[in-house]
């Protein structure tokens, strides 16, 4: 086996050292729950009735007890074109464990939110806080008690954080995430930002921009290019929580069915109790944890698992911050060249050799802990090889090369060197920048402020002419505590028509961009956010801002005395209405983005 790079394990050594005493606690936990914790075997009478009365053909395998009962907690729903074809999965799932002489039951369902059609919404306010709330809905789906395993079927963004969150409380059951897949290639990435472009400029009209939009988003299956659902899917292979080569097989396959034919046996040997028993909580370890944010970084993935990694590993009892990802990222090379990052997609990206060349270029390059324990294969080799069908029987074959060097190349050979996201930081707090996303030649951005509260303000200050020069867009009051730190990507269009007309252009805000933030440099994520009291909320319209990820400096450049004198600006936060109000306490407990940004968490004191 090749030797770890020591950045590598130089990083995993202070994330273990610094979690040594909530990893300990987490340990503790989930070994009593195991041991005399609440299970099956312990339900009353009555209690074992309820659960297994709807059960039909499982009724009495069930009652007696033998065998493996496994749950299914499920976000399908028709709307989120990802998670469409989950509405088939729970009958198949049943006849698949019956087939391994096991049960599974519907444990519970959890909320699937679409980012795309919330998107420049206010309902995008309640987009980050409903991971937690996938969260607290897995753990209710799983407190019946009824379960020796357990499948988890989500894609997309929040989606399969809330699930691991919530299912981590629970780590003494091994679990897989059993996921659908993409979309068919429709029409180019590059091509659809260009025609949003051109309507952002008025040159294009809502038929054309709509035709544009439905041509790639277009079918059942996850959206095609690598924002946060699609880097989900790398990172639960790079942790062992899928079936071997699962990530980017299509929907409606007969390879997409038998991987999850595989998952319900694979899950029915692991179970509880079984010889080869594998716990959630001790496969998600510091290592486990390391090899998301390797495999983020190597592949340009979404800058949201900068706040979503952070929660997880709280809930494994793991510590982690934005200095770990910077420092993993000056030595991690970035293989992947996938639309924001490239012109390709996801399909093509699984077709030039996937997740299976990238497992298995990472790891030679000492690069991932291969010495995980993985749920769904017998260790992180398994995962270097992809999913065929041989004769109708599913096997696995060699990747030992790229199909396609201009989509993905191997790590001594790699499209750039570092990877692809970068910490800066300066007298404007902590920040994101995704430089996997921007040409190199506007790393650095100094320029003007232009102050804004909201994405529409931005949007109207471009239609009428006002930002057609060099400008760094900050808009604040975006933070978790303000309004729920919603996406800002209908910004993305106008400040790319800018970009492309010469400008030198920036944005920094205090909330949220993710893996489809596209060629525009962004400082994003700020901490401590304006809400909190952060210094985004003393920048005044003309204030000099540097940005540069090369140095990972993000300041102001005013007299410092005269900048900590000023007033801080009003934050109004966030309105009423389109159940808003109902996430006030979410908003008014929640941390910063760099700790995970959850009230849910900061208040259980993990």
């Amino acid at each position: 086996m090749t030797n770890l790079h020591t950045t590598i394990a130089r990083v995993t050594d202070r994330i273990i050292e610094k979690s040594r005493g909530g990893r300990r606690r987490y340990l503790d936990l989930i070994a009593s729950q195991r041991d005399v914790g609440i299970n099956r075997s312990q339900l009353s009478c009555s209690n074992l009735a309820h659960g297994f009365a709807a059960a039909l053909d499982d009724q009495a395998t069930i009652r007696a007890g033998a065998r493996v009962n496994i749950g299914i907690v499920t976000a399908f729903n028709d709307m989120l074109s990802a998670h469409q074809p989950y509405g088939q999965y729970p009958p198949q799932l049943k006849l698949f464990a019956r087939e391994v002489g096991a049960t599974a039951q519907v444990a519970g369902g959890v909320p699937a939110m679409c980012d795309g059609v919330t998107q420049g919404q206010v309902g995008m306010e309640l987009s980050l806080f409903s991971r937690d709330t996938i969260a607290m809905a897995t753990a209710v789906s799983l407190s019946h008690a009824m379960f020796e395993s357990v499948a988890l079927l989500g894609i997309c963004d929040k989606i399969v954080p809330g699930l691991l969150i919530g299912a981590l409380r629970f780590g003494h059951l091994p679990m897989l995430f059993v996921p659908g897949g993409p979309m068919p290639t429709g029409l180019p990435n590059k091509e659809k930002q260009r025609i949003r472009q051109l309507a952002a400029e008025g040159k294009v009209g809502r038929g054309e921009l709509l035709e544009a939009e439905s041509a790639s988003y277009h079918s059942p299956g996850t959206c095609t290019f690598y924002g946060t659902a699609n880097s989900n899917q790398m990172m639960m292979e790079v942790m062992g929580l899928h079936i071997p080569g699962a990530a980017f097989v299509n929907p409606g396959t007969g390879l997409r069915t038998a991987l999850n034919r595989a998952a319900m046996h694979r899950l029915a040997g692991i179970a509880l109790h079984q010889p080869d028993e594998r716990p959630l909580g001790n496969c998600v370890d510091e290592r486990a944890v390391v090899n998301a944010m390797v495999g983020l970084l190597a592949t340009g993935g979404s800058t949201n698992h900068a706040i979503h990694l952070p929660a997880i590993a709280r809930a494994a009892g793991i510590s982690i911050d934005w200095q770990d990802f910077d420092d993993l990222s000056a030595v991690v090379p970035l293989i992947a060249h996938v639309y924001p990052g490239g012109a390709a997609d996801v399909n093509q990206f699984h077709a030039a050799g996937g997740m299976a060349f990238t497992i298995r270029t990472l790891l030679d390059a000492g690069l991932l802990h291969g010495d995980i324990t993985t749920a769904g294969g017998n260790s992180l080799a398994d995962y270097a090889r992809d999913p065929v069908l041989e004769d109708g029987q599913l096997a696995w074959q060699d990747v030992p090369a790229s199909r396609d060097e201009s989509i993905l190349r191997a790590a001594d050979t790699p499209f750039r060197a570092d990877g692809g996201m970068r910490l800066v930081q300066g007298n404007l707090g902590r920040a994101i920048f995704k430089t996997s996303a921007v040409h190199e030649e506007r790393w650095t951005i100094e320029a003007p402020a232009r102050v804004f509260i909201d994405q529409e303000s931005v949007q109207a200050a471009f239609k009428a002419g006002e930002l057609d020069r060099d400008v760094v867009v900050v808009v604040r009051g975006q933070g978790p505590q303000a309004n729920g730190m919603p996406e800002l990507h209908k910004l993305t269009p106008a400040l790319g028509v800018l970009q492309d007309r010469g400008h030198r252009i920036a944005l920094v805000t205090d909330g949220r961009m993710s893996g489809a933030s596209g060629k525009v440099p962004a400082a994003i994520h700020v901490c401590p956010e304006a809400m909190a009291g952060g210094p985004l909320a003393r920048v005044r319209d003309g204030d000099v801002i540097r940005l540069c990820a090369r140095l990972g400096q993000l300041d102001v450049l005013v007299d410092a005395a005269e900048f900590a004198a000023r007033p801080a600006a009003v934050i109004a936060g966030s309105s009423d209405g389109t159940g808003r109000e109902l996430f006030a306490f979410f908003r008014t407990g929640s941390d910063d983005a760099e700790a995970g940004a959850s009230a849910m968490l900061k208040a259980a004191g993990l």
